[in-house]
């Protein structure tokens, strides 16, 4: 039996890394220029044979926006993923709970704090300094989260309190847009529609620096998660620090929401959504399995909104987080629905 279960998982995982691979080349050919997987390849193996413009378009534009979509996919995922083993709650994530909110609401205070003294805040060399206060953001309402955790036994009350967060913190976000100029205030808003082209290559590499140690710290923790799910006291009499166990994922979960905000904007509903995907694909809460499934989930899954988000538009490409809610909503509607089959 434990040899058909392992075989299982591994065939579903050479599916999704096929079906990754392919959505890769997919994302990159799509866009207002043509380009095909000859080009990516000449990028790759002789980039002698490409022309500097179509060079430029291909590092700068095409391969940048589909990293950007795998880390962001494969950050938020994983953040809900840790989000609802920590609060035992299979409505939470980053977005819900206010925690992309208090992001936003960091990125809003450095947008408006430097164009009062001229300085572009999606800029070259301005990456850094939004990343640090969108982190700062999301850590102060996920700090508030973590403490009323502690106080109220009542996962309901503590969702409740987390989008009474994130109202508060919007209409704090308001009330700066309000006394903005306007071109930091178009430039925030256009933040705010969500976007992975908006990132430099630099600013890319910046976003995977943060991001792919974080993930990989994740794997270090998995067995503690799997004991916290069976409650903390027996996690406790098992030898786990739930109070550490506690503050590293909340170190964690404010840096993938707080980068992946700072740079795309904020995505909701892929954090809450995706692990669930994950959980009903492998049929297991066994972290070994549901974290590398749910990076690779949350991978595919971004992947497929980036792509969407540009075939559907006639010109351009439409808001990224209208996609992301309009493909993870139903998942959220049917978790409600079958809540009395959760898997917590």
């Amino acid at each position: 039996m434990h040899m058909q279960f392992k075989a299982r998982n591994s065939i579903l995982f050479a599916v999704l890394i096929i079906a990754l691979l392919l959505l890769l080349g997919f994302d990159f050919v799509t866009g207002s220029t043509y380009l095909s997987l000859r080009d990516l390849f000449l990028y790759i193996f002789n980039q002698s044979k490409i022309d500097s413009d179509l060079l430029v378009l291909i590092r700068d534009f095409r391969i940048t926006r589909v990293l950007t979509a795998v880390l962001a996919g494969s950050a938020l995922a994983l953040a809900g993923l840790l989000m609802q083993t920590i609060f035992r709650n299979p409505l939470a994530g980053p977005y819900v709970l206010g925690v992309s909110s208090g992001a936003g609401f960091g990125v809003a205070i450095a947008v408006m704090g430097a164009s009062a003294f001229g300085i572009n805040a999606f800029g070259a060399g301005a990456g850094l300094p939004v990343l640090i206060s969108a982190a700062l953001g999301s850590a102060g309402i996920m700090l508030i989260i973590i403490i009323a955790s502690l106080k109220m036994r009542d996962n309901v009350t503590v969702l409740i309190l987390g989008m009474l967060m994130g109202a508060v913190v919007s209409a704090l976000i308001s009330v700066i847009e309000y006394t903005a100029d306007s071109l930091s205030l178009k430039a925030y808003v256009i933040w705010g529609m969500g976007s992975l082209s908006a990132l430099s290559f630099n600013n890319m590499l910046l976003l995977a620096a943060v991001l792919i140690p974080v993930i990989g710290l994740t794997f270090f923790i998995s067995k503690s998660l799997n004991l916290f799910l069976l409650g903390e006291d027996y996690a406790k009499i098992s030898g786990v620090k739930t109070k550490s166990l506690r503050l590293i994922v909340f170190v964690l979960t404010c840096l993938l929401a707080g980068a992946v905000t700072a740079f795309c904007g904020p995505l909701g509903f892929v954090g809450i959504a995706v692990p669930h995907v994950a959980r009903w694909i492998f049929k297991t809460n066994n972290h070994f399995i549901i974290i590398p499934a749910t990076i690779i989930c949350g991978a595919v899954f971004m992947l497929i909104a980036d792509i969407l988000s540009i075939r559907l538009a006639a010109s351009g490409i439409l808001p990224l987080n209208a996609i992301t809610a309009i493909t993870g909503i139903p998942v959220i509607i049917y978790i409600i629905v079958k809540n009395q089959k959760s898997y917590f």
